[in-house]
């Protein structure tokens, strides 16, 4: 037996889902009794707020403030994020202690018209929040009309059923997490590079916790936490906002690691990408350095675009 424990988490099916293959790995690991454990749901300003964008209303660390709160003021011991909503930079006294084993990166295509981007009929309406869903499927079909589709997997399928839109983007992993049996179509990414550390479960915890830390540690993949690292860094690199359409991916290749990250106007008409490769132990490096010089070569119109989509 252990000390009891409390893990935060948001309360959409997809973030219970994620709470529940981490407490299932605690349990597994034989460090934590089931009984020891209790999830702790806290409702973010993001899952509060529906009838407006991310950007409009701060961005993806909505989904994260509160569940940081709590952890920061010991309400909590852990909080389960996806990771690619958790900010590059967390606050004072927070760290991210593990990455659990990644799921499939990739977006998805879900349509009743169409089983690719490449098919999709000429003008057809496609609903996504996502800067960076919207921009490259603008620059593969700028004919494309894209329409702001928040709320969970759930709200969004019953909105493609009654057919508001002919198409809609859902990540792969997420998709599987929930069971979901839907027809969908996952894309490539050389086609559609997916955003950073999308399929990747951080588990975030205040810094100096060493009992928390150990149990992170016995359930972390050290394969996932070296991808995410360069990915986490492109971003921070970047200073992305919400506003910004960036997608990063990183990949093991033997004794290294590989890195393709993009940054693209949000109207989709200019993209600029950049490969890298280093060490598996320079994989932050790799991912600072490579977002370096993507913001180098941005033009200032990136900037401005960006702004002026709000």
């Amino acid at each position: 037996m252990t000390k009891q424990f409390k893990i935060g988490t948001r309360g959409s099916p997809l973030a219970l889902a994620q709470a529940t293959i981490t407490c299932d790995l605690l349990i597994r690991s034989g460090l934590v009794a089931e009984d020891a454990i209790e999830t702790v749901i806290i409702k973010t300003s993001g899952d509060r707020i529906q009838d407006r964008s991310l950007a409009d209303i701060g961005g993806k660390g909505l989904f994260t403030k509160e569940i940081e709160e709590a952890l920061s003021d010991g309400r909590i011991d852990m909080a389960v994020h996806s990771l690619k909503d958790l900010p590059a930079w967390m606050p004072d006294g927070l760290g991210l202690a593990a990455v659990l084993t990644r799921a499939d990166p990739r977006d998805a295509l879900l349509s009743s018209v169409a089983t690719s981007i490449a098919t999709l009929p000429q003008g057809a309406c496609i609903g996504t929040s996502s800067p960076r869903r919207k921009a490259l499927l603008l620059n593969r079909r700028p004919d494309l009309t894209i329409v702001d589709f928040r709320g969970n997997v759930g709200t969004r399928l019953a909105k493609l059923a009654a057919g508001e839109v002919d198409g809609t983007m859902l990540a792969v992993a997420g998709m599987a997490r929930l069971g979901l049996t839907v027809d969908h179509h996952p894309i490539d990414p050389a086609e559609m590079l997916p955003a950073a550390c999308q399929g990747a479960i951080g588990l975030e915890i205040r810094l100096g916790d060493e009992w928390v830390q150990s149990l992170c540690d016995a359930i972390g993949d050290t394969v996932s936490a070296i991808t995410v690292a360069a990915e986490r860094a492109f971003l921070a690199a970047l200073d992305g906002s919400c506003r910004t359409p960036i997608a990063a991916l990183a990949t093991i290749d033997g004794d290294s690691v590989r890195l393709e990250g993009l940054v693209a106007r949000p109207d989709g008409t200019a993209v600029i990408r950049v490969h890298e490769r280093a060490a598996l132990a320079d994989a932050a490096r790799l991912g600072s350095e490579a977002g370096h010089r993507v913001k180098a070569d941005m033009p200032l119109d990136f900037f401005v675009a960006a702004e002026l989509s709000r």
